[in-house]
């Protein structure tokens, strides 16, 4: 009627045939059901071991770094322990070119920076914008967080200015140091530190300053810095000690030859 199609009549049931089928097949769902939970606990018991099968993620950014330098630190300590095990085995060995060749090792210990260092100096913090310029900014944000690149200019000026060792984040920076950029934060031999960076040198605090000076690079970084719509982080100041750890993590060796 109206030009509206007809319906069909939906089909008619006894009373109560609907619902005897739906109660049987709870009456046989749910044993079932119950079954296959048990099994399933079983089975989740004996896999954890009294473990978490799902552990839980970091929640803040300080608790993943913690975590991580807790176990670098770990590494770190097991490896100093094996490297000494290996330099009293060395040294027991009673072979002329071995002893000849350890001493030459000895004198490169301090230029590859296996020593500590310490003296007059300097010292650049690098942070990123504060967050309410970050928040407020739209577009590009490049300029506003501190970039590996960044810290390798530092790095590199201080190198330049004739430093005789160099740290970022109190570790030692030697030939084969990895800086890399990971979100928000940087890895440092496989480490993660969050901003702000601190990049110590030992050397003439007057020859690093200038050569900071006048790093094209930084001065473009430092403009920035002065740009209160920018507002990256730079600190710079002359220090009257400086100390520089010895580097006490892996020596990577590209390749070995045997002795003749």
């Amino acid at each position: 009627m109206n030009g509206e199609p007809e319906r069909s009549a939906a089909p008619s049931l006894k009373p109560g045939v609907q619902r005897t089928r739906g109660w049987s097949r709870w009456r046989i769902g749910t044993p079932l059901v119950a079954m296959i939970c048990g099994g399933l606990f079983v089975v989740s018991g004996e896999s954890s071991q009294g473990t978490d099968l799902r552990p839980g993620r970091y929640d803040d950014l300080a608790g993943l770094v913690q975590s991580e330098a807790t176990r670098y630190e770990g590494l770190s300590a097991k490896v100093t322990s094996l490297t000494e095990e290996v330099a009293k085995l060395s040294s027991a060995v009673e072979d002329d070119a071995v002893q000849r060749l350890q001493k030459k090792a000895a004198n490169m210990r301090d230029p590859a920076g296996l020593t500590e260092r310490s003296g007059p100096g300097v010292t650049i913090t690098l942070a990123d914008a504060p967050d309410e310029i970050i928040d407020a900014t739209e577009g590009n944000r490049n300029p506003l967080v501190v970039h590996q690149q960044d810290i390798q200019a530092v790095v590199n000026a201080l190198w330049n200015g004739g430093a005789t060792a160099v740290t970022i984040q109190g570790q030692r920076v030697i030939t084969t140091t990895g800086i890399k950029c990971e979100d928000s934060l940087v890895l440092l031999q496989g480490v993660p530190y969050p901003q702000p960076y601190v990049i110590e040198a030992v050397g003439d605090p007057g020859t690093l300053a200038s050569a900071v000076a006048e790093d094209a690079y930084l001065q473009l970084y430092r403009q920035q810095s002065a740009n209160p719509a920018i507002a990256v982080g730079w600190s710079f100041e002359l220090a009257d000690e400086v100390v520089a750890p010895a580097y006490d993590g892996v020596l990577r060796t590209s390749y070995a030859r045997p002795l003749t």
